[in-house]
This record gives structure tokens, C-alpha cells and sequence, in this order.
């Protein structure tokens, strides 16, 4: 049952009292991270350059004139191929651990090779599909 005095506030509080200050203070601290991370940005140097980022982002439809976005874009990009790396290595590993030891090296001495056979389930498993081109003697 509504009573009459019963009014929606603009910030979608039914109640008739107005926001108290702990409410408001949590909406302003809302934003702060986001600020913060925004400032951070401006100082951090991505691995992908502003200028490579820029380039496929104008091929791409997209003109960004905030530095800013290209180095979250940029930082974005370099997550993705950070995980794809970390995803081939696993299937590496799970691959030679499956295969009969030959030499009697530790997992700390042993060095891996990034190979299609390791790389292409790791792209599959974020819907890029890579097939090998065939080979002509």
C-alpha cells in the first residue's frame, strides 16, 4: 500500500527523507578509483606503443583524442596476449608433462618453446581459430 506522502526522489529512494550524508559520501567516493586508476594512466607506459595503439584504432572507426583511452586500450591488448601467452605455456606443460621424461632436468631447468601445437588450442580457447598453411616442396 503507497500513502500519499510517499514520493520517489530523484535518486530512487521511496522514502520521503531525504539522502543522508553517508549516502552521499558513498556516492562521491564511488568515483574514486576510477579517478584514481584515470591518473595513473597518464603516467604509465604500455608495452604496445601509443602510436601502434592509435594507428589500428583509426583503421579500426575509432578516433580518440583522449591519450588516456589509447593507453587503456593499449593496456587492454597487452592483457590479452599476456593471457594467451599464460594459456600456451600451460598447454605446453601439460603436454610434456604427459609425455615419458627423457632427461632428468627439473621443472626449473627446463625451458619451453612456444610452438602452434601449444598456441592454437590456447587461440581456440578465445574463439580464434589458426590452422597451419600448407607446405610445398
Amino acid at each position: 500500500m503507497k500513502l500519499e506522502s510517499e514520493e520517489k526522489c530523484t535518486d530512487g529512494n521511496t522514502s520521503g527523507a531525504a539522502a543522508g550524508p553517508n549516502e552521499l559520501a558513498e556516492s562521491k567516493t564511488a568515483g574514486q578509483p576510477l579517478a584514481e586508476f584515470l591518473m595513473q594512466l597518464e603516467d604509465y607506459t604500455p608495452t604496445i606503443p601509443d602510436a601502434v595503439t592509435s594507428h589500428y584504432l583509426t583503421m579500426a572507426g575509432f578516433e580518440a583524442s583522449d591519450a588516456r583511452m589509447v593507453r587503456l586500450v593499449s593496456l587492454a591488448a597487452q592483457k590479452f596476449i599476456s593471457d594467451i601467452g599464460n594459456d600456451a605455456l600451460q598447454h605446453c606443460k601439460a603436454r610434456s608433462s604427459a609425455l615419458p621424461n627423457k632427461s632428468s632436468k627439473t621443472s626449473k631447468d627446463k625451458k619451453y618453446t612456444l610452438t602452434m601445437e601449444d598456441l592454437a588450442p590456447a587461440l581456440n580457447e578465445y574463439g580464434i581459430t589458426v590452422k597451419k598453411p600448407p607446405y610445398f616442396v
